[in-house]
């Protein structure tokens, strides 16, 4: 694996290897957003359990267990996302080191490289998927019981 020192093999191999950073750019923005979910996912799992100990009335313990169920699996949602993200970024890294080498020296990375690239990407959109789920989730669980309690009274 010799190492070319042609300067235009070089510019061109920068060039090349730069492109997949956009990719890195919307994984971080990604990345960013759903940790903002997750850590408002887990203040409002404490906020649920902490009035479930100081209440004993069965209808509110149900109602807060059963919302904690939907909390966990949101934030599970929420982990797998990441975890997703975070092997998308890992493999467009690759895919960038892959080009550049393949770019600079004899070394024939451009299988790798394309392989890398697309099951970065095919894990970026797992990752979409992971997160529409989870706010699909929080919208569908949205707590309207004042509301369900005034429709119910209402009725003959």
């Amino acid at each position: 694996m010799a190492l070319t020192l042609d300067s235009s093999a070089i510019t061109h191999g920068i060039q090349l290897a730069v492109a997949p950073v956009f990719l890195l750019t919307a994984v971080s923005g990604m990345i960013g957003a759903v940790a903002s979910r997750l850590a408002r996912i887990i203040d409002r799992a404490r906020v649920v359990e902490d009035r479930a100990r100081a209440n004993a009335e069965p209808e509110f313990l149900a109602r807060a267990y059963s919302e904690l169920a939907d909390l966990r699996l949101r934030g599970r949602l929420a982990n797998g996302c990441i975890g997703l993200l975070t092997f998308c970024a890992f493999l467009i890294g690759i895919t960038i080191i892959l080009l550049f080498l393949g770019e600079t020296t004899n070394f024939g990375s451009n299988r790798l490289a394309v392989a890398g690239f697309l099951a970065g990407v095919v894990s970026f959109l797992l990752a979409l998927v992971c997160f529409l789920t989870e706010t699909l989730l929080a919208t569908r669980l949205l707590n309207f019981h004042m509301l369900q309690q005034e429709v119910e009274g209402k009725k003959p």
